[in-house]
């Protein structure tokens, strides 16, 4: 890469990475400050590291395998775990360069999500739990990729609904899509 391409890669607004096999080969500054680590704490790990289980980190990988080989693409809103521990609310957008097998080459982006200030803001477990209704999964299905209980999901799903005032979840996350969270 000439220099003028490493600068606009290492400094694009939103973080991108290319794995081989869910391996970092490469990532820019932007992804690296995002997720707290240096380049070489990155470089040739597995994206595992950056999930919070390895539930976690297959299910994301099984949600997304079919529009990459269909499509080319996959985009998505999800949490990373930051060096730190705590968890990081992402825009996700992937690109396969290799259809036939789509998890050989990907090239990704991730742009942080800020909550904004004309509504409630969600706590860490509550945007786990809108990052899975929103793909269509139920109570049951969310506890189990969370190693919770479906009495604790559906008690975060109550506080959600109560807290943006409506009545379903359908009306929960077209209110969320409006704020932008």
């Amino acid at each position: 890469m000439d220099d003028i391409a490493r600068i606009a890669f290492d400094h694009a607004p939103v973080g991108i990475v290319m794995t081989r096999h869910r391996v970092i080969e490469q990532c820019n500054t932007t992804f690296c400050d995002l997720s707290g680590y240096a380049s070489a704490a990155l470089l040739g790990q597995s994206f595992r590291m950056l999930y919070g289980s390895e539930a976690e980190f297959n299910q994301i990988r099984d949600i997304g395998l079919e529009p990459l080989r269909r499509a080319g693409a996959y985009a998505d809103e999800r949490m990373l775990r930051h060096a730190q521990g705590h968890a990081i609310w992402c825009r996700f957008r992937a690109r396969t360069l290799t259809p036939q097998d789509p998890l050989a080459r990907i090239v990704m982006s991730f742009a942080p999500i800020a909550p904004r200030s004309d509504g409630p803001a969600l706590t860490a477990r509550e945007r786990q739990v809108v990052t899975w209704l929103a793909r269509g999964k139920t109570s049951k299905e969310i506890a189990q990729v969370l190693g919770l209980s479906p009495r604790t999901i559906e008690d975060v799903r109550a506080r959600l609904m109560r807290k943006f005032d409506v009545r379903n979840t359908g009306l929960l996350l077209a209110r969320l899509s409006d704020l932008g969270q």
